[in-house]
């Protein structure tokens, strides 16, 4: 198994990847970080991504964002899961988790956020994948909304 500085880098490299949209190497990334990891570093390796998007979210907000302090909580949700498409399960499936495992951990709610991820590794390799990868494009959609935010802003 990769060290954990290793394991690390390659995570940060799938997020940076995902941003730039290079699809192929952030796929590359997250399918050599899944051979080579166990249960528990793949939690971290999706924690890792949820805090990019919180990061994301708090840079776009500022002081807007919410402040559980003042009872004020992230509510993330998919506004239309079907785009004008056919429904499809395994597409809604994995948008769901990665909404729901998202809105957890920017919440600060990580037993919640691990309890979507244990139900995602329950539903198989093919369906812990996708959502894994779902997770990331999300992220990255975040972290380049914020982007350009911050650079309408100067």
């Amino acid at each position: 198994m990769m060290t954990l500085e290793e394991a690390s880098q390659m995570t940060y490299d799938a997020i940076a990847a995902a941003v730039a949209q290079d699809a192929d190497r952030a796929a590359h990334l997250v399918a050599t970080l899944g051979a080579d990891s166990d249960p528990p570093r793949m939690l971290g390796v999706c924690y890792a991504f949820a805090e990019a998007g919180r990061t994301a979210l708090l840079k776009a907000f500022g002081d807007q964002a919410p402040k559980a302090e003042n009872g004020e909580y992230y509510v993330l949700q998919v506004l239309d899961l079907t785009d004008g498409r056919p429904a499809d399960a395994a597409r809604d499936d994995r948008v769901m988790f990665s909404m729901r495992f998202l809105t957890a951990y920017c919440n600060g709610d990580r037993r919640d956020a691990q309890t979507h991820w244990e139900a995602l590794l329950q539903r198989g390799p093919e369906a812990f994948v996708a959502g894994v990868c779902q997770l990331l494009v999300d992220v990255a959609g975040l972290c380049r909304s914020a982007i350009a935010q911050i650079e309408a802003q100067k």
